[in-house]
């Protein structure tokens, strides 16, 4: 089992930053890939950003505005948010799995509202 708890979701203006965080437990952290998903009201939850040992991965959405990184020491991956938009509007869950092979798993999601 995997636990993750997401923190940082906030509301924020248009052309603001926020950092998301979200820590993990239950599994040795270097071992896990990790993501960020979001959704918004009405809408499927898509991808945002992943990152594995030594790459990363981001939508066309955030690329550019978005940097995902983690700590393993801290077992912590973060999500930077620039220049924001209110179409990022959404609920964003982290999401930890250690191969396509394993089940996912995910965080209870943390609300990020942009104000236009």
């Amino acid at each position: 089992q995997v636990q993750l708890v997401e923190s940082g979701g906030g509301l924020v203006q248009a052309g603001g930053s926020l950092r998301l965080s979200c820590a993990a437990s239950g599994r040795p952290f270097s071992s896990l890939n990790m993501g960020w998903y979001r959704q918004a009201p009405g809408k499927q939850r898509e991808l945002v950003a992943t990152i594995t040992d030594g790459s990363t991965y981001y939508a066309d959405a955030v690329k550019g505005r978005f940097t995902i990184s983690r700590d393993n020491a801290k077992n912590t991956v973060y999500l930077q948010m620039n220049s924001l938009k209110p179409e990022d509007t959404a609920v964003y869950y982290c999401n930890a799995r250690q191969s396509l092979l394993h089940r996912p798993y995910w965080g209870q999601g943390t609300q990020v509202t942009v104000s236009s």
